[in-house]
């Protein structure tokens, strides 16, 4: 019993300290974006969004064309194919997209910015640049927390538009659904405020990774070991703090835009 409580009170601990690096870094963050590196910005767009870009269309793709193939027996056991369009669209474009692009991105920018934040620190690079008189989250953090902030939310653009696509094109040769019904459905039932919904959802999950992995990557200590520990650890926190937004953002945003 005591072995479990002490468990229990270092798991709980962790968790604190783990959010209040979440949010010292977000209003260090804050505070750097008037004195923001604006070449580190571009650099950052360019690696995690440009970079990012086939993954993410494949992320779409794959996405799209799943949902489709997963609901087909439904589709055709329920008469349903009147609004295959609407529900397909629906399941990508407000939960199954941004989610599933949220976790793919966690763990590749997230990983690697943790990793290489947690190079840094450990090789004291970043002390460095406060020895100069410079201010480390002006220089690097902020710039790499708006860029994939950024990233992501441009990216779920891409990917809500590719699956979509791909989920018309699933439906044709799985359920020979004329294209025109199949967008029939999805313009008549759609709503703007779907598609608002999930932005909303991507561009928080964007947010996420990055506090997530720039907090981990700055407590690394240690060697070599540390930075491939701070990258995994990116990895399971950024995927957990997602499934916890998209739980409160699920909730929050039925109510509000129902």
């Amino acid at each position: 019993m005591t072995a479990t409580l002490t468990w229990l009170g270092q798991e709980a601990l962790g968790a604190v300290r783990g959010v209040g690096s979440v949010a010292l870094v977000l209003a260090r963050t804050v505070l750097g974006l008037a004195r923001m590196d604006r070449r580190e910005l571009l650099r950052g767009l360019e690696e995690f969004g440009w970079g990012s870009l086939p993954l993410a269309l494949a992320t779409a793709a794959l996405t799209g064309a799943t949902v489709v193939v997963q609901t087909s027996l439904y589709v055709e056991r329920f008469g349903a194919r009147a609004i295959l369009g609407w529900a397909a669209g629906y399941a990508v474009l407000w939960e199954f997209g941004p989610l599933l692009l949220g976790l793919v991105m966690a763990a590749r920018l997230g990983a690697r910015n943790a990793a290489e934040l947690a190079t840094m620190q450990v090789g004291g690079q970043l002390e460095g640049l406060r020895g100069i008189g410079l201010d480390p989250f002006a220089v690097l953090v902020a710039p790499r927390v708006v860029a994939m902030t950024l990233s992501v939310s441009a990216l779920s653009a891409l990917t809500f538009l590719v699956a979509v696509l791909f989920e018309a094109v699933a439906a044709f040769f799985t359920l020979k659904l004329p294209v025109r019904a199949f967008f029939g459905s999805f313009e008549q039932m759609l709503h703007a405020t779907d598609v608002v919904g999930g932005m909303v959802k991507a561009s928080a999950f964007g947010l996420a990774i990055a506090l997530v992995s720039t907090a981990v990557g700055l407590r690394a200590r240690g060697g070599a070991r540390a930075v491939g520990r701070a990258a995994a650890g990116a990895v399971v926190h950024g995927c957990g703090a997602i499934f916890l937004l998209d739980f409160l953002l699920t909730t929050t945003l039925a109510m509000w835009l129902s």
